[in-house]
Parts: structure tokens; sequence; C-alpha cells
């Protein structure tokens, strides 16, 4: 069994996925499972991860499907895991090579769950980064008000993804939300590395820096997760905690992303529909 499984979804992304291959097959973690996954790329990148295959055949599973999006991905190369952990990351960006040694270590150490690392923000036009703002939380109430989100900067156990198949939204945005909301409940012990292990690039065209009609995907992403509490009857334990980030949504996040969808009937209907759920 090796130690990680790092699943790496990869769309059309020929300029980014060999510097994001490179710093995985490099790991100083050596008993590493890479899994890629073609989901209908239609670049350069499928000649660059079957080099990568071809070169670190004991390291790479590589396996393909039909363009479905990320979460979609994803999804399809979870079963495909054999790692005691279980890593995603996005095939634009890159990784300390020391980021899952580090990691599955202090894993083992601390009997954990879930183990969460800091990143860099990198930016490529303005060739710079910043340190992300590390959030830490001592409970399970407190990842659902406090904790980060993102899938990419977290090493999870294996089983409890089987065990509970708790899996990504298909076909919306934000599927981060909805995937770390639903593992929430089962995280008894969480531990943190305040390292920036991971370099998530910002580019201007990417879907998480694009605002239009799909910025209210949220709320079927926060509505999916309030359902799911609900048919698990642990909605009344956490009730408060799913409420507080449902108001924090409407008046915060959520709302200044609609300011500034560029299309203006688009931005009054979305922002409508925001202040409806007020």
């Amino acid at each position: 069994m090796p130690k990680v499984s790092v699943i790496v979804p990869f769309y059309n992304v020929e300029g980014y996925i060999e510097k994001c291959l490179d710093t995985l097959v490099n790991q100083t973690l050596e008993d590493i499972e890479i899994i890629l996954v073609n989901d209908g790329s239609k670049d350069n990148s499928i000649l660059i991860a079957k080099k990568f295959l071809e070169n670190y055949p004991k390291k790479i599973v590589y396996l393909e499907k039909e363009n479905g999006g990320l979460s979609d991905a994803r999804n399809f190369g979870i079963p495909y895991a054999k790692g005691e952990y279980i890593a995603f990351l996005d095939s634009d960006d890159y990784v300390e090579k020391n980021m899952y040694e580090e990691m599955y270590n202090l894993a083992k150490k601390e009997n954990s769950d879930m183990v969460q690392c800091n990143f860099y923000w990198e930016y490529i036009d303005k060739n710079k980064k910043k340190i992300g703002d590390m959030q830490k939380y001592s409970n399970k109430k407190e990842l659902i008000t406090k904790g980060r989100v993102e899938a990419w900067n977290k090493l999870i156990k294996r089983e409890i993804l089987e065990n509970e198949e708790i899996r990504f939204p298909k076909g919306l945005r934000y599927e981060d939300v909805e995937f770390t909301y639903k593992l929430a409940p089962y995280l008894e012990k969480v531990s943190f590395i305040d390292k920036p292990f991971i370099h998530y690039i910002q580019r201007q065209n990417s879907i998480s820096n694009s605002q239009n009609e799909r910025t209210a995907e949220i709320f079927d992403i926060l509505d999916n997760v309030i359902k799911y509490y609900k048919e698990k009857n642990i909605y009344e334990e956490y009730k408060n905690e799913l409420e507080y980030i449902y108001v924090k949504t409407v008046f915060c996040r959520s709302l200044l992303r609609m300011t500034k969808i560029e299309n203006v009937e688009v931005r009054r209907k979305i922002i409508r529909k925001n202040m409806a759920k007020c």
C-alpha cells in the first residue's frame, strides 16, 4: 500500500502540468502514488503526462475519461487510489518537494484523520507571491466556521472517504466547499503544518477568478450541504454553524464576488437572488 495517493486531474494545461508533475515525481516521500486523470484534454498535456508515465511507471497511474469537469475527474480517480492517505492537486499548481513526507509523518505521529498545510498565492502576471492565511481550528464545528475549504492543501485518510462515500459535487462551482463541509463531521483529529508547501497559481482566466451567472451556484452548494446533514440526522448538532456560514456567504463572500460580474443585467439578477436568501 502506498503511503500517499495524489489525484491530479488535468484538462488543457500544457503550460503548467510539466512543472506540477516534476515536483510530484521528485517528492522526498518515495512511497507515493500519482493518479493522473485526463479529463478529455485536447492539447499537449496528454503527451507530457504520458512521457512522465513512461519515465515513472511505478509511481504514476494514468486514467482517461470524457470531459466532465474538476469534480468529476477527482471522483473518477478516488476508487483507483490505494494510499493510506489521499491528496488532491490541481494540475496548474506545484508543490515543495518535501510536502507529502512532512505531512504524512505528522499524520502518523498524531494519528490524524487530516493534515492541512499553508500555501503561496503565486501571481504570474505580477511576478510575486504571498503566503496564505493559515486557519487553525480545534474541533469539527470550528472547521465549518473558521477553516479553509480548499481540498488541495490537505492530506485525508482514505478510509474516511471510502466509508462515508464523500465525493465532490459534479457540474457545480465551489466544489471544495461542499466536499469539506460534508467531510467535517468525520474528522476526529486534524493536524496543521504552518509551512507554505503549495504554489497556488493565480491565472486571470481561471474559473475561480471569473465571475458570471455561475457565481450563484454557491447557494446550490450550501443547500446540498444542509440537505446532507439532515439526511445523516446531524443537522441539529451543527445547525448554528451551518446557519453562520450561510449568512456569512450571503452578506460577505458571495455578495462581493457578485459585484464583480461585468454584465450589468446578470449582476443585478444574481444580487437580487442573493438578497432573497436573507
